[in-house]
């Protein structure tokens, strides 16, 4: 799929794909390998908790996926605190060679929100410890700007809780953590369908990450390139700015020289 030549550069990198995918949810991995490609995505994130590095008789996630066609992004799903968090990325990092992190702190079963305190403390520790780091978080810009100036590569947003395929509840909150952010910002969780990647990428976010509305969709492979098509769109508009809204209705045509009919009550008079 042809992509807006209009790089993303991401800790040194640069990327021609907004569009980041998660590798949960699918039937199987031909599917998942079908929706990557399908999608054009260039970072791929994967639960290492969850994935068997050395699956031993069979191949295990990380052997599906061509590690020379994407930029592969471990994440730290399942970390409750920053202290597991910092151990996981380790393992990662001598398990993978790779020191790009998706750092996850999630204390809350119920709703999977982000622990501000010990997300930022985490990041503290793998930052001066050589990583890449992309931060998951609320829609918090003081957070934002704090993780930022910790040495994080970019601020990844939720628009709404993991999983629920709500969209964008808070994007004035997103406009906030926009507004003067010196790295990129990736909105992640939530997204339910390619309308909402393209209001993200509308606001000026970077790119998006999507993963549960294109594994759960009737048909993944399309829905990952009907958001490959979304996140293009929102780009592409956000680069040829916006109109001015209005209170007022606006004529796309002039009025004046229009032939009219006299008015009614003179007739009558």
């Amino acid at each position: 799929m042809n992509q807006i030549p209009d790089p993303l550069t991401i800790g040194g990198t640069t990327f021609t794909s907004r569009l980041m995918l998660g590798t949960g949810k699918y039937h199987d991995f031909g599917l998942m390998q079908a929706a990557l490609e399908a999608s054009g995505t260039q970072i791929v994130t994967v639960a290492i908790r969850r994935v068997e590095l050395k699956a031993p008789g069979h191949d295990g996630l990380l052997d599906a996926l061509n590690l020379d066609q994407f930029q592969l992004l471990p994440n730290t799903a399942g970390c409750r605190t920053a202290e597991e968090a910092v151990r996981v990325a380790k393992l990662a990092r001598a398990a993978t060679g790779v020191s790009w992190l998706k750092l996850e702190v999630i204390p809350d079963p119920k709703f999977l929100l982000p622990d501000p305190i010990g997300t930022l403390r985490a990041a503290e520790i793998l930052v001066g410890e050589g990583f890449t780091v992309l931060p998951y978080v609320q829609a918090d810009a003081v957070l934002a700007r704090l993780l930022e100036a910790a040495g994080c590569a970019t601020v990844m947003p939720l628009a709404s809780p993991i999983g629920t395929g709500k969209g964008l509840r808070s994007p004035e909150l997103i406009r906030t953590v926009l507004d003067g952010a010196g790295v990129p910002v990736v909105v992640d969780a939530g997204l339910g369908v390619p309308s909402d990647a393209a209001q993200a990428l509308e606001l000026g976010a970077a790119a998006v990450l999507v993963n549960t509305a294109i594994a759960e969709a009737d048909d993944p492979v399309a829905m990952a390139q009907a958001f490959a098509l979304g996140v293009q769109a929102g780009r592409l508009a956000y680069l040829a700015g916006r109109m001015t809204s209005r209170d007022s209705a606006s004529p796309s045509s002039p009025v004046s020289g229009v032939v009219r009919l006299p008015d009614p009550e003179l007739v009558d008079g």
